[in-house]
């Protein structure tokens, strides 16, 4: 059996930093001293390995101005639909209905799989949120609305739902602000939403990964019920 060469082993390890949210799309990776010097292999071995990337399109290099982590994958997979969620708003429910799948599902694997750490960034991102909540800057809330939930995705360690719900996240966002916007006109909407945030949190602070998992999956059936209630009023208040 043919051993790696050096360069191949250093170019996954970049990978996987990559795929384990420690470097992230856009980031500039650090000075080739200092990046040898974290792997341990020669300056040469690195710049070996970081040619692969580019040549892979997972880096771009700029002109006097270092590497970075391409943002090529995400643009590519939220381009399309950003017109397609603009030109037929029908497609709404079906996002909706993928994130009841896959927020469920990435609630309870935190639930199951969360350490100290991640508890500790969940707890923070509910707090931000709720401060958000208690003000009346869409933006914010809308912000750490989307930040709430991409802790939990990560906090599932799993790196394909980490990275999808990123991008679906991004995509999503004027949707969003939309869904909220139109949200805060039921009654108690504002106080639900926060209430079912906490439920989340709780669920994965016990570490009871079915709870996690229902009540994750609730908060986006309430989001639906009351977003389809609300088209269905507006169409027959059409001519």
């Amino acid at each position: 059996m043919i051993a790696p060469r050096l360069a191949d082993v250093v170019a996954r390890e970049i990978e996987r930093r990559m795929l384990e949210g420690g470097l992230k799309p856009g980031d500039r990776l650090p000075s080739e001293r200092e990046l040898s010097a974290q792997l341990g292999v020669s300056r040469a071995s690195l710049r070996e390995a970081i040619q692969k990337l580019v040549a892979r399109g997972l880096m771009e290099s700029r002109q006097g101005g270092g590497t970075f982590v391409t943002d090529r994958l995400d643009t590519s997979f939220a381009n399309p639909w950003e017109e397609i969620l603009r030109d037929h708003p029908a497609v709404h429910d079906d996002l909706l209905e993928f994130r009841h799948m896959l927020e469920g599902r990435a609630a309870e694997c935190a639930a199951r799989r969360a350490t100290a750490a991640d508890r500790e960034r969940v707890r923070l991102s509910l707090a931000q949120l709720e401060q958000a909540f208690a003000g009346s800057d869409l933006d914010a809330q809308v912000d750490t609305d989307l930040a709430f939930h991409q802790t939990i995705a990560e906090a599932s360690h799993n790196v394909i739902v980490g990275h999808l719900t990123a991008s679906l996240l991004r995509l999503l966002r004027d949707n969003l602000r939309r869904n909220l916007s139109e949200l805060m006109q039921v009654p108690a909407a504002k106080e639900n939403l926060l209430d079912q945030h906490r439920a989340v949190w709780r669920a994965i602070e016990q570490g009871d990964a079915e709870q996690a998992r229902d009540v994750a999956a609730d908060h986006i059936g309430f989001v639906r019920q009351n977003l389809s209630r609300m088209l269905r009023s507006d169409a027959r208040r059409k001519p």
